[in-house]
């Protein structure tokens, strides 16, 4: 667990843009202090992982003041050690995320069909209440007409005095 075991961990960016064909390392955080390593990304790389700790868990950063420059490919190589009384076992992962930088968002068509459907849903659940209202409005219309039906019944059959 991860209470029970010291670790400690560091996370590498590297990034490659579209057109390129090799990574460029382009930030290094280790030991709660993060480092820039290429100009293009100077002050536009913010962490946004483990805070506080040595024992990194998550090794995300925020990319600001996105540009069409940042089209590419980055990949995420995360190095930890466990450290026991007796040695020490080391662990890493790689991740790749391609990002197309786009000049405006565009609606996918699930969110064109979503949104769609929930209008069609607001229009039918809408109608069926006015449904339900004419339905409940006629039957206490029925009762109440009963109602003085059966009260004009009672007053004819009482003896007159």
């Amino acid at each position: 667990m991860r209470g029970e075991v010291v670790a400690s961990a560091t996370v590498d960016w590297w990034f490659m843009a579209k057109g390129e064909s090799e990574f460029t390392h382009i930030y290094t955080y280790a030991e709660m202090t993060a480092s820039i390593t290429d100009e293009r990304f100077e002050d536009r790389l913010a962490w946004n992982g483990s805070k506080k700790t040595d024992d990194v868990q998550d090794g995300s950063i925020y990319i600001l003041n996105v540009t069409f420059n940042d089209t590419g490919t980055f990949r995420c190589f995360f190095d930890r050690i466990l450290i026991f009384p007796n040695y020490e076992y080391h662990t890493n992962a790689t991740k790749f995320i391609t990002i197309s930088v786009v000049g405006h968002a565009t609606r996918g068509m699930a969110s064109i069909l979503s949104e769609v459907m929930m209008y069609v849903s607001i229009i039918g659940l809408q109608l069926w209440l006015v449904v339900e209202m004419v339905y409940c409005y006629r039957k206490i219309a029925a009762a109440g007409e009963e109602a003085l039906r059966e009260s004009e019944s009672k007053k004819s059959l009482k003896p007159k005095a």
